[in-house]
């Protein structure tokens, strides 16, 4: 291959990533979306910092499988919760979020025991995500393990009191 050749194939490459910069979720903001027949904000937030010295541990966590995360994961993953997509383990500045939501810019987290010892930890880090224009959303394990529909029906809810549409322009005069 010459010369020309190998300039005019690289110039019509994808960028090295693999991926459009921004291209896949760029016009995510103009998707109507709905939960319950209520229309949702989106707010998706989609270049947080990250500390890349955590990739390996989120892979690990990943790996891991703990078993509340799975049991979520299971029913959340592949578009299965109103064809949301979620993230698990994603890297957030120096902190690793359980699960991330980002069309809608929520970070959702699972709360075991090992939290009642880091409360101003878990204070820190939920300051530092909302400074990035995030929400936090947690659920203790013991609602995964015992009431996952309880635990779908209120992020439903949540989703819907925090980023659904307040539709006033109904109202009959």
């Amino acid at each position: 291959m010459d010369r020309k050749s190998r300039k005019l194939r690289f110039e019509n490459s994808p960028p090295l990533e693999g991926c459009p910069q921004d291209g896949v979720v760029d016009n995510i903001a103009q998707q109507d979306f709905y939960i319950n027949k209520t229309q949702i904000n989106l707010n998706p937030i989609l270049k947080l910092p990250y500390n890349v010295k955590l990739k390996q541990w989120a892979r690990e966590l990943r790996q891991a499988e703990n078993l509340s995360e799975v049991l979520f994961w299971m029913q959340v993953t592949k578009g299965r919760f109103h064809k949301i997509d979620f993230d698990r383990q994603r890297l957030i500045g120096n902190f690793i979020v359980d699960f991330y939501v980002k069309k809608l810019g929520l970070v959702i987290e699972i709360d075991g025991s090992s939290h009642d010892s880091k409360v101003e930890y878990d204070s820190a880090r939920e300051a530092y995500l909302i400074s990035l224009g995030l929400r936090v959303y947690r659920i203790k394990v013991s609602d995964v393990m015992n009431r996952m529909t309880d635990v779908l029906v209120s992020l439903e809810n949540y989703i819907i009191e925090n980023y659904g549409v307040k539709n006033d322009e109904f109202v009959n005069e």
